[in-house]
């Protein structure tokens, strides 16, 4: 959800690059994102049940019927009616919610996949209708949603990585068991919270990885059309960079938040713009 907090931020604070109809669907995606993750990790968190999720989907079936509940419902019904918006991300989002009422491990990472995918993959599906696609791409559609289906991944597994300390506080390790174990580490070491050499070769690794899904997502936004490419130009760049940060607090993530400071973000944004230049007809689509 962080990043496309950024993409928000970056689409209102440039008006002129997107157009006010864009804007609008972004931001309505975004809320109800928002809202619907908040269902699990907000003040009222302790009190949903699986039923209140199964109304919230039921609530989500009627606004793509044109019945939105109120206000906030209307504006993505109204951004369904106006963009080739596809129901089923924004039900697997609501999915990644259910597990999060019962489960904290994953044994592997293609359980950690999955669960990246409902909560932070579907946001990409749910914006590439609204970004759009250039006309000049000679890209596959289904490269494009590849693509931003990479970008939602490495967003989160950076989500998981900054946030080890914070989630181990809540009695929660998203992190492989199988890999953890592998590296000489178990929930005790996590909960213990002290950087070793077996943690910092672990989360080497585990950047690697995340690094990985970031190169993936650069192919598909080149393809994107031109007013779209800047502003995830921007929130990809500076959401990699946390990674960078993770490494330069000696990968100690129990204690130290990282963040990316504002200089780095001033200075991100010139060469986010740069290659917002590039688009689909100077990149050979064989890349994709």
């Amino acid at each position: 959800m962080k990043l496309m907090t950024a993409v928000v931020k970056f689409v209102q604070s440039m008006p002129r690059l997107f157009t006010w109809e864009r804007r609008k669907a972004i931001w309505a995606i975004y809320v109800w994102c928002r809202r619907t993750d908040e269902l699990v990790d907000g003040p009222n968190a302790s009190h949903i049940t699986p039923m209140a999720l199964d109304r919230w989907e039921s609530r989500l079936e009627d606004l793509f019927q044109g019945r939105p509940y109120d206000m906030l419902d209307a504006a993505l019904s109204d951004t369904v009616g106006k963009f080739p918006v596809d129901i089923q991300p924004f039900k697997d989002m609501i999915e990644g919610m259910r597990l999060d009422l019962k489960k904290s491990r994953y044994k592997n990472f293609d359980e950690l996949y999955l669960y990246c995918y409902y909560v932070a993959g579907t946001v990409g599906l749910m914006s590439v209708p609204v970004m759009g696609i250039a006309p000049e791409s000679q890209a596959t559609t289904e490269s494009v949603y590849n693509a931003a289906l990479s970008l939602g991944i490495a967003n989160q597994l950076t989500n998981i990585l900054r946030d080890v300390g914070e989630d181990a506080r809540r009695g929660r390790v998203y992190l492989p068991q199988d890999e953890l174990a592998q590296a000489g580490l178990s929930d005790e070491d996590i909960f213990a919270g002290k950087v070793t050499d077996k943690w910092r070769n672990f989360m080497k690794n585990q950047i690697k990885r995340a690094r990985m899904f970031f190169d993936e997502a650069e192919k598909g936004v080149t393809q994107l059309s031109s007013a779209s490419r800047w502003p995830v130009w921007a929130s990809l760049l500076l959401y990699r960079q946390i990674l960078d940060e993770i490494e330069a607090n000696d990968y100690d993530s129990f204690t130290k938040r990282a963040y990316v400071s504002k200089a780095n973000k001033i200075t991100a944004l010139p060469l986010a713009y740069a290659r917002s230049l590039i688009g689909p007809s100077k990149i050979s689509s064989k890349v994709l």
